[in-house]
């Protein structure tokens, strides 16, 4: 009986994410009007969610010309996300991270390379264990100029893999900055489980495959 009404909940709770993410407000979300960030101080943002946003995290910061990684949800229906709701899967949100770079050093272009390299991208609504919408892959564009650079690269991937690849392609609406406890997790925790074992191979592994000259000496 036990095994039974846990296998219910665990059914309820991914119906609800999935009529969430299917939901009438979400093709709402998908087919507004993108919204465009100034650059200010010479310094632009971009949008990505790739599972857990604490190894997003830490894959952004070791690009050159990035100056900051902050972690937050994006891509949802709902005003103020937290963790908490966010992770029911009904908000709509991704974990997502805002990348604070210099278009001078590095370009949006790097940035949609870094983010296909740093995942695998035939992963459905999660990135390795991290299970769920709110860990879908998502790359969110202010234009139609970046729109079209993110098509043109997942189209190249899908053909180049022979596979369909799993990130959607969403308009920039609106971040919501994450908890306080969530920022620069990685290199405050360094001894975390989930740091040790799960974000910085992933880190390693990006670090392996993209073009040396690119990245951050120290990371």
């Amino acid at each position: 009986m036990k095994n039974i009404i846990t296998l219910f909940v665990l059914t309820l709770l991914f119906s609800c994410q999935n009529v969430a993410q299917n939901s009438k407000k979400m093709d709402e979300v998908k087919n507004a009007q993108p919204v465009t960030v100034s650059i200010e101080n010479g310094l632009a943002k971009a949008y990505f969610a790739s599972g857990c946003f604490w190894c997003v995290e830490a894959v952004y910061e070791s690009i050159k010309g990035v100056k900051e990684v902050i972690n937050g949800y994006s891509g949802g229906h709902t005003n103020n996300p937290t963790y908490d709701t966010s992770n029911t899967g009904r908000t709509g949100h991704a974990e997502a991270v805002e990348v604070i770079y210099d278009p001078k050093i590095v370009s949006f272009d790097i940035l949609v390379d870094a983010y296909f390299a740093s995942q695998n991208p035939t992963q459905v609504n999660g990135q390795g264990p991290d299970r769920g919408s709110q860990y879908r892959s998502i790359i969110f564009y202010q234009n139609e100029a970046q729109k079209e650079v993110i098509l043109k690269k997942k189209e190249a991937l899908a053909k180049k893999l022979n596979a369909t690849i799993a990130a959607e392609v969403y308009p920039f609406q609106k971040f919501w900055v994450a908890e306080d406890y969530h920022q620069n997790y990685e290199r405050l925790h360094p001894n975390n489980s989930y740091i040790r074992n799960v974000s910085i191979p992933r880190l390693k592994r990006f670090q392996a495959k993209f073009p040396k000259e690119l990245l951050k000496e120290t990371h």
